[in-house]
């Protein structure tokens, strides 16, 4: 049972990247999703979350609109795409899954299942 974060990267200020989730191991159809990540220095803070049971998704205020969940069911598979990039966006982003409701507009990282997380560097 596992679960791998991925598509992290350098990319220039105003670029974009998409992040991908896979679990193996079990199944994401039916999880909630969380998207996190963490800056040098800072405390871990929620980006994103699918809710599976409201087919809802949640998003951080600082998104301001540039960040996007997808899924992708047949490849078990969750995505973060995010466009506009900042250096700020700078972080390790982790993914997370729980078969239970975890996600909502709260972001709370109480998800038991979490990826080893893919570093995220945006050049200004």
């Amino acid at each position: 049972v596992q679960l791998q974060a991925s598509g992290g990267g350098l990319v220039n200020s105003g670029g974009s990247l998409r992040l991908s989730c896979t679990a193996s191991g079990f199944n994401l159809a039916y999880d909630d999703i969380g998207w996190f990540r963490q800056a040098p220095g800072k405390e871990r803070e929620g980006v994103a979350c699918y809710s599976s049971a409201v087919d809802r998704t949640y998003y951080a205020a600082f998104l301001e609109g540039r960040f996007t969940i997808s899924r992708d069911k047949p490849k078990n598979t969750v995505y973060l795409q995010m466009n506009s990039l900042k250096p700020e966006d700078t972080a390790v982003y982790y993914c997370a899954a729980d078969s239970l409701m975890r996600c909502s507009n709260e972001l709370r990282g109480t998800y038991r299942r979490w990826g080893q997380g893919t570093l995220v560097t945006v050049s200004s």
